[in-house]
């Protein structure tokens, strides 16, 4: 009897762990699928499918890799020029699927092969999560803020209708570093330039929304209490002495009674009845020539020797995503490289140098209502303008730092096979219904995936995935989709961009940038013995 019990429990723990190899194995399935797609034999779209199948090929690349890293040098010149390239909401994610996008899993984007590479981490002093105001007072301006105010420190709270005014408050950015030290400076970007990324570069505002004098009022405060961000480009400390501004934004301006918009024929935003591009034209010394410019052949027809100052806005609101451009026929709209080009040939003439500030806004305008093929579409052509300047000027004495401000909610997950559309189908879900690459956390797209009444998926199968402004699917229903918190990364390229490595607080690269250029206030490179 005792041996036969003995038996008995060797035999049942036999089988238990035999039971829970099984269930291992079949977590482990659950957890990796084979999809159904690839239960029958595919050929690969990779356009290095031969090559890759290889040992020697992955060693050889692995190998090129490593030569190529050993052979970095770091650069210690003094950078007489930088340019900063932002893109706005430009998450990790963003960058992988625009690579898919534009070329290939294996296809990086121009920017990605810069020599250094950090991290840089995004929140605001009250919040986890940043908005594009805080982050802006940190990247450019050196110091971290509250969610919502620009060019002040975290003593002033959101929409405090008196504290912005206290000058005690007030951070100052690069670009007024560099005009201080003899150099020129600029703005470009495809938002307003009232926006608050541009905003970074010149206003102090414990609010991002005070575009104009009427939503100022709209919150409760006064113009004698608040200098509204469209009044503080033409009469402010900074932008006033800015060489060059480019983007969007025309009806902060104008006037919603008086004001008539050069293309539409509308008034704009602001209730005070003042033109404040006829007063920017009007506000240099007497003999600067100052040029205001509202569409492409304009803006191709200004020559920089003529032009002491450039004011281009090119939409009374953001610029035009790239994608309505080109499908929309509209030849007026400048691409962000031919604004860049413009830019840089103005700046380029003081012998000092420059410092310009690129903002590829629209990334960030796609995210938020889960329209993924605008965003990738936008990473690309912002990658074009980062290409087109890095070739433009010399690395020995160009520093060009390309960044994000912060991150989205947008996920690039399933199990596609490689060289499947970044637009489509990843796999299977437990309800039998396909799922996308690309989804949200939240946002407007669950109304269009979700059934309100059931509660469940829709097919996407039955949906026209393939307009520009197609919803990709979000889990949780907003009217806008929210940012996201996790770090962004910096890439770097010219003179002291060896120091853009590991991780970071956002609110360094300003002063790493400032110390390249010997500019600010903080160290130099020009102070080493």
């Amino acid at each position: 009897m005792r041996t036969f019990g003995l038996w008995s429990v060797l035999f049942l723990v036999g089988v238990v762990a035999v039971a829970a190899l099984d269930l291992d194995e079949d977590s482990d399935k659950r957890h990796h699928p084979r999809l159904l797609d690839e239960l029958s034999p595919k050929k690969s779209l990779s356009k290095n499918a031969e090559q890759e199948q290889t040992i020697k090929y992955w060693r050889d690349q692995a190998k090129a890799t490593v030569e190529q890293l050993v052979k970095k040098r770091e650069n210690t010149n003094r950078a007489k020029n930088v340019i900063m390239f932002l893109g706005d909401g430009m998450s990790i994610a963003t960058v992988a699927m625009a690579r898919v996008y534009a070329g290939g899993e294996e296809k990086p984007l121009f920017f990605e092969e810069f020599p250094y590479l950090g991290m840089a981490k995004t929140y605001c002093v009250d919040y986890q999560v940043p908005d594009s105001a805080c982050t802006a007072t940190a990247y450019l301006t050196g110091v971290k803020a509250n969610y919502e105010t620009i060019g002040v420190n975290a003593h002033v709270q959101v929409q405090d209708c008196h504290a912005a005014r206290n000058r005690s408050t007030h951070t100052t950015s690069i670009a007024q570093w560099a005009m201080d030290a003899g150099k020129d400076a600029g703005i470009v970007t495809t938002t307003r330039v009232t926006h608050a990324s541009p905003a970074g570069v010149y206003a102090h505002t414990s609010y991002r929304d005070w575009e104009n004098d009427f939503y100022v009022k709209e919150d409760g405060c006064t113009s004698e209490q608040v200098d509204d961000i469209a009044h503080q480009l033409v009469y402010g400390e900074t932008a006033p002495k800015l060489r060059v501004i480019l983007g969007g934004g025309r009806r902060e301006f104008l006037d919603r009674q008086t004001g008539v918009d050069p293309e539409t024929g509308n008034g704009g935003y602001r209730s005070d009845g003042r033109n404040l591009i006829d007063e920017w034209l009007k506000n240099g010394p007497v003999g600067e020539n100052r040029t205001f410019v509202w569409k492409r052949s304009e803006l191709m027809a200004v020559d920089p020797l003529r032009t002491d100052r450039l004011l281009g806005m090119f939409e009374p609101s953001h610029c035009a995503y790239n994608l309505d451009r080109v499908n929309k026929g509209l030849d007026e709209e400048p691409t962000l490289s031919e604004m860049v080009d413009k830019a840089t040939d103005m700046l380029s003439l003081n012998p000092n140098g420059f410092f310009l500030f690129v903002e590829g806004g629209r990334i960030d305008h796609a995210h938020h209502d889960n329209r993924a093929k605008l965003a990738l579409d936008e990473t690309v052509e912002f990658d074009k303008a980062i290409e087109f300047a890095r070739k433009k000027f010399s690395e020995e004495d160009t520093l060009i730092v390309v960044t994000s401000d912060h991150s989205h909610s947008v996920s690039y997950a399933g199990y596609p096979r490689r060289g499947n559309d970044i637009f489509g189908t990843a796999g299977t879900g437990r309800d039998g219904l396909p799922y996308m690459t690309i989804s949200y956390a939240n946002g407007p797209g669950h109304k269009k995936h979700v059934d309100k009444n059931t509660g469940t998926r829709m097919d996407v199968r039955e949906m026209d995935r393939s307009k520009d402004n197609f919803d990709f699917p979000a889990m949780v229903p907003k009217d806008s989709e929210t940012h996201g918190g996790e770090d962004v990364a910096v890439y770097a390229s010219g003179p002291w961009s060896h120091l853009f490595a590991g991780s970071f607080e956002q609110n360094v690269i300003p002063h790493m940038m400032g110390y390249a250029a010997c500019i600010g206030a903080g160290m130099h490179a020009c102070d080493r013995s």
